[in-house]
């Protein structure tokens, strides 16, 4: 009897260890209980709720519609069965709007909710216990206790239909991809320089010219020519407005809210192809073809102009007849405020209303079309650029520029939504690059999302309480396909899922691997999806203290091995087993790759040059403060023997206004020969060369001695993306402590977008020799 009793009870815990590892739900819930029971969904099974409900008879049908496509059977609705699946509208305030319950065991699946939402949000839980594609088994359900709520009130994510466009079929799907993993917001970009996409009835040329532009499909986004007089528009597409009845209402069944974007002032470029007259100069211009613009083309709408203020509120009006949302996005982001310098009406504005300068008169713009759509009912949301002169009153700010508008924003008593663009813009590379589509640039794989944390931790409780949530954005200059697109998102929406639904604390990186690689990975590959599997690529992360260098590895591979060299050799399976730090001695070339299942991942290793010489290790003390966006790895980044690449958030420290001015203890005496520091030129991007580099020694840390100073070895006609090095050539001299100094170039020349605004300034690696 003993032995029949310890093989049940073995048996049981087997089974109930199966059931756990079973129940693979993304966004993990609240609380969740595993049981031994299951529930089985067959003919005897109907669904019951109160039949006068028409919002709890839509989601029956949504559920039997879902059944019979996986199963063929097609359950009754308010019919005496042995065995139910019961819809029950309940009152608890744990669950607020959009909580549920859901209890399975063998005779019923009891969901219970305050509303339709939790209701609907229950069911996404219970399609992700059974399978996603038509079988011929019995459908299972395991015994499950759920109490679930989401943390945030906005999960977000963005689609730009304006560089590429997706059919209306397409923008369903991507919905439906929102929908399972529990989004309640759609934002959708539908207005930028490369296409208006939205029918406006009272300005049909918005689409008659503005939807269409010239394009160059052979090229990649960056290199498309400006277009021709003689080319003919033959790209673009755009959404009627019954289309986009249809969309919205298809988003609402599945509590999604689409939030539509008119950019406004500036991204108009399609909007004044169509109307010229309002931009500051009233010449006509192309629809932009790609990522340059050409010269002398009017990017923004003239608010000196009265036209422009009817023009946009005519347009709003026809949007928020056709979407019901609490909020518009009116973007205000990236405005080249020198058409508005040169303008004489734009300068008259500012005079009448007595603003400061530009600044204020975007923040003019601003506070009129909120207080446009405030006397609709409506709230204004935008980029957080519209923080620029001053934020108009009951305005929301979505911020992409990393946290910091989020953060004024909320501490000024303003709601904000968290997009940084690090890590959530999902046209980034998310492995690679190696092997990958042609993404935009950085780096923002599945983990670097699923670490993310949308309440910074310097906002007090009260300022917190603004942050609304976060979203994902997808801008597509690269991404022209439904497929690319997906490919874009999945699986790393997935992990923003349980970033803004699921409390911090049940977050578990290895627990939502093997929940994604389970049912999710079989489900996109049964339904045809294109995702990306994994990053494989190693991290290779220096780490330099007391003049000493060591190198930490890693991988997001769950449970892969890394194998690397010193040698510059390509890693194979007979390579070093990575353990731990591994010390750097002397200069090297360290490629790592990722082991699983007995293969190397990836088509090419991980690699990282390390230079070593006499300031390795040591501490690195800085007159100004490193920009707090730009501080890679780290304060002493300058002496951790890697030198900065053309990749601009890789071992570079950026100064914004200010000069360089580093000191460094070599820890003893020596004598030095040579003094080279790395800089950065992409002037594109605001980042200049220094004027020149001075460089200073001392023996006691107190009374300096300058002993060089090196100019900026470019020709001043140089202007294109490099890597720099200032190199100081000295007499063999004894010191202990190093001071360079970087001369910021200061601002930004005549000419350039930034014209008298304030410089960058990067620098890499100090090599002492």
């Amino acid at each position: 009897m003993y032995k029949l009793f310890l093989i049940s009870a073995l048996l049981l815990a087997s089974l109930l260890s199966w059931a756990q590892n079973a129940v693979e739900i993304i966004p993990v819930p609240v609380e969740m209980q595993v049981t031994d029971e299951s529930f089985v969904i067959d003919e005897s099974t109907a669904i019951q709720y109160n039949r006068d409900d028409v919002e709890l008879a839509r989601l029956a049908a949504f559920l039997t519609l879902q059944i019979e496509d996986i199963s063929g059977l097609e359950l009754p609705h308010n019919l005496k069965r042995s065995k139910n699946i019961r819809f029950t509208l309940i009152q608890d305030k744990q669950l607020g709007e959009e909580g549920y319950r859901l209890d399975v065991n063998s005779k019923a699946i009891n969901l219970q909710a305050n509303n339709r939402k939790g209701i609907f949000y229950g069911l996404q839980s219970l399609f992700q216990t059974l399978p996603s594609i038509r079988t011929n088994e019995q459908l299972y359900v395991p015994g499950l206790q759920i109490v679930d709520y989401p943390r945030f009130k906005w999960r977000g994510m963005m689609l730009d239909v304006s560089r590429h466009f997706y059919s209306p079929e397409a923008v369903k799907h991507y919905i439906d991809l929102l929908a399972t993993y529990k989004f309640n917001v759609f934002h959708w970009h539908l207005v930028d320089d490369p296409g208006w996409r939205i029918e406006i009835k009272k300005y049909p040329k918005l689409t008659e010219v503005g939807a269409w532009r010239v394009d160059h499909l052979d090229k990649v986004w960056s290199e498309r020519p400006p277009a021709k007089e003689e080319e003919k528009p033959t790209y673009g597409g755009y959404y009627t407005q019954e289309q986009i009845k249809e969309i919205v209402a298809y988003a609402q069944a599945r509590n999604i809210t689409i939030v539509p974007e008119i950019e406004l002032p500036a991204h108009s470029v399609a909007a004044l192809a169509a109307y010229p007259h309002l931009s500051c100069t009233g010449e006509p211009q192309f629809v932009n073809t790609g990522g340059d613009y050409p010269d002398g083309v009017q990017t923004a709408y003239c608010p000196g102009k009265e036209e422009v203020f009817t023009f946009l509120q005519d347009v709003l009006v026809e949007v928020m007849e056709l979407f019901p949302s609490e909020y518009i996005h009116v973007g205000g982001d990236e405005v080249d405020k020198t058409q508005w310098e040169n303008c004489d009406l734009c300068q008259k504005r500012i005079r009448q209303e007595k603003l400061e300068d530009e600044d204020g008169l975007q923040s003019y713009m601003i506070k009129r079309m909120e207080k446009f759509l405030s006397s609709h009912g409506r709230k204004l949301i935008g980029w957080d650029e519209i923080l620029e002169g001053g934020l108009a009153p009951g305005a929301t700010v979505m911020s992409w520029r990393g946290e910091a508008g989020g953060i004024k924003a909320a501490r000024m008593g303003h709601d904000v939504v968290m997009t940084p663009g690090s890590p959530c813009y999902f046209d980034h590379y998310q492995a690679g690059p190696e092997g990958e589509p042609a993404a935009i640039g950085g780096m923002n794989t599945l983990k670097d999302v699923y670490s993310y944390e949308p309440v910074p931790e310097v906002l007090d409780q009260e300022a917190a309480k603004h942050v609304l949530g976060a979203q994902a954005n997808v801008w597509t200059e690269y991404i022209a396909t439904l497929s690319h697109l997906e490919y874009m998102v999945l699986p790393r929406m997935l992990a923003l899922s349980e970033v803004v639904w699921s409390p911090s604390e049940n977050r578990d990186w290895i627990n939502f691997n093997r929940r994604l690689r389970g049912w999710h990975f079989r489900t996109f590959d049964q339904k045809g999806f294109n995702y990306n599997t994994g990053n494989s690529k190693v991290v290779i992360t220096p780490e330099s203290s007391d003049g000493e260098l060591k190198v930490t590895l890693q991988t997001e591979i769950v449970d892969g091995d890394i194998v690397y060299t010193l040698d510059g050799s390509i890693p194979d399976l007979n390579s070093y087993r990575y353990k731990g730090p591994i010390e750097i001695s002397e200069s090297c070339v360290l490629k790592a790759s990722t082991v699983s299942d007995g293969k190397i991942l990836g088509l090419v290793p991980a690699s990282q040059a390390f230079e070593i010489h006499k300031a390795i290790g040591r501490e690195v003390e800085y007159e100004y403060p490193v920009s707090r966006y730009y501080m890679a790895d780290g304060p002493n980044s300058l002496t951790d023997g890697v030198r900065g690449t053309l990749a601009v958030g890789e071992f570079w420290h950026g100064f914004n206004e200010t000069d360089m001015v580093a000191e460094i203890d070599l820890g003893q005496t020596t004598k030095i020969h040579k003094v080279i520091l790395g800089v950065l030129q992409k002037r594109k991007d605001w980042i200049f060369p220094a004027q020149k580099m001075d460089v200073e020694v001392s023996l006691d840390g107190e009374k300096f001695t300058k002993v060089a100073t090196v100019d900026c070895p470019l020709r001043s006609d140089d202007v294109s993306n490099q890597t720099i090095d200032y190199q100081a050539d000295l007499d063999e001299v004894e010191t202990r402590y190093v001071r360079v100094t970087a001369t910021n170039f200061g601002v930004c020349p005549e000419g350039h977008p930034g014209e008298g605004k304030p410089t960058w300034l990067f620098v890499d690696e100090i090599v002492v020799e």
